[in-house]
């Protein structure tokens, strides 16, 4: 509620302060208060404000009054004192923060308006979101917006029973509609999200298992080695040990089994397509890399006539060696990621290789393994414990 109208002053609307002429403008509120103020604190703040006591008037002698209505005259006043002071109470934003963002947005205060935004997006409740939301959108507040929005599409079940929706329903179908494209888009974006996070983590692993290969074939791990390297007993695990686990069992499997000449073994073909993988990145020279059919592999590519498959394997290959690149810059969150639960190399490469041609990077060894099976059986560099 307004006071009763304050009285003017007995002083006249002009005044001289310190040999200067000063110009004093009433605020007048929707109850009639009359709030004194200084021409120029209120043109040097708002250049709407500046635009009005610069319009003339209609009677030279008439009183100079801008009239602020619509709002309590409580958030008139907060509104002048923070023209002033560029300083506001909790208590003032708490009860008219709605307030004087419209008067922020009006009078083009953008300082004001920030405050405002903070406020609010700090009080947002359930009760109040599509209120607020509204608000937003009249006043060009995107931040405070794209708040509400998130509230509602997370909690529209609690939203729906407000008495602030069921209003928006019958009073603003626009913005009804607006609110369910968002949700929509929000759940496209989050669908989104957790495919390439998922793409990104096989990817990933593939990486890793590029490197366990590698190490396998070189060095040795705890039990499957190089041919010219009894692996030791006694060797303690590696630092990625839960992926070079899984490719040392699947190196055990692949020597041993007898599906694997006619093609019928699907741990076989998982071992096929890393070792294609890892002549497809394979830098070193073929006389000095340590893994099995580098060098056959690379001269099995140049002779591939399936421009489709060879294009989606291409796509493969640059993946993986992005995701190398990324985690040898990011090794305290694969620190992280170790002492997580991992999903095994096997988990990874059913993933990959089961057929999903749609995010084009799919691709089956079948040709290879009938070309090159012979050869390793003859050259199988494995000693296996």
């Amino acid at each position: 509620m307004c006071r009763s109208p304050v009285s003017p002053p007995h002083h006249e609307s002009d005044h001289v302060s310190g040999g200067s002429v000063e110009t004093i403008i009433y605020i007048i509120t929707s109850g009639g208060r009359r709030i004194p103020a200084l021409a120029k604190i209120l043109a040097s703040a708002s250049p709407v404000l500046e635009s009005i006591i610069d319009r003339p008037r209609k009677h030279r002698s008439s009183e100079k009054t801008i009239p602020i209505l619509g709002v309590p005259c409580d958030a008139v006043e907060a509104f002048v004192r923070f023209i002033y002071s560029n300083r506001y109470s909790e208590e003032e934003m708490e009860k008219f923060g709605i307030h004087l963002l419209a008067l922020s947005h009006v009078y083009l205060i953008p300082q004001l308006k920030a405050k405002c935004t903070k406020s609010l997006i700090e009080r947002l409740t359930i009760e109040n979101v599509v209120d607020t939301l509204q608000l937003a959108r009249l006043c060009d507040a995107p931040d405070l917006y794209l708040k509400c929005m998130k509230l509602i599409s997370n909690r529209f079940k609690v939203v729906e029973e407000s008495e602030g929706w069921r209003f928006l329903q019958d009073n603003d179908p626009y913005l009804e509609l607006e609110i369910l494209k968002f949700m929509d888009e929000s759940e496209l974006r989050r669908k989104r999200t957790r495919k390439h996070l998922q793409e990104q983590s096989l990817y990933f692993q593939l990486s890793e298992a590029m490197d366990c290969l590698q190490h396998i074939c070189t060095e040795g791990c705890t039990s499957v080695g190089p041919y010219d390297k009894e692996p030791s007993k006694n060797r303690a695990p590696c630092s990625k040990f839960s992926t070079c686990e899984g490719l040392q069992h699947s190196i055990k499997h692949f020597a041993i089994c007898k599906k694997r000449v006619n093609g019928g073994c699907v741990r076989c073909k998982r071992m096929w397509q890393l070792f294609r993988l890892h002549s497809s990145i394979c830098e070193s020279p073929d006389s000095t890399c340590r893994v099995p059919l580098c060098r056959q592999f690379k001269i099995k590519e140049q002779q591939v006539k399936n421009k489709k498959e060879e294009a989606r394997w291409k796509l493969l290959v640059r993946k993986v060696v992005a995701a190398k690149a990324i985690s040898s810059l990011s090794l305290p969150m694969r620190k992280r990621e170790q002492q997580e639960q991992p999903r095994s190399l096997r988990d990874a490469m059913n993933n990959h290789f089961s057929g999903n041609a749609k995010d084009g990077v799919v691709c089956t060894c079948g040709m290879f393994g009938v070309g090159l099976d012979g050869i390793l059986l003859k050259r199988v560099l494995f000693v296996i414990e």
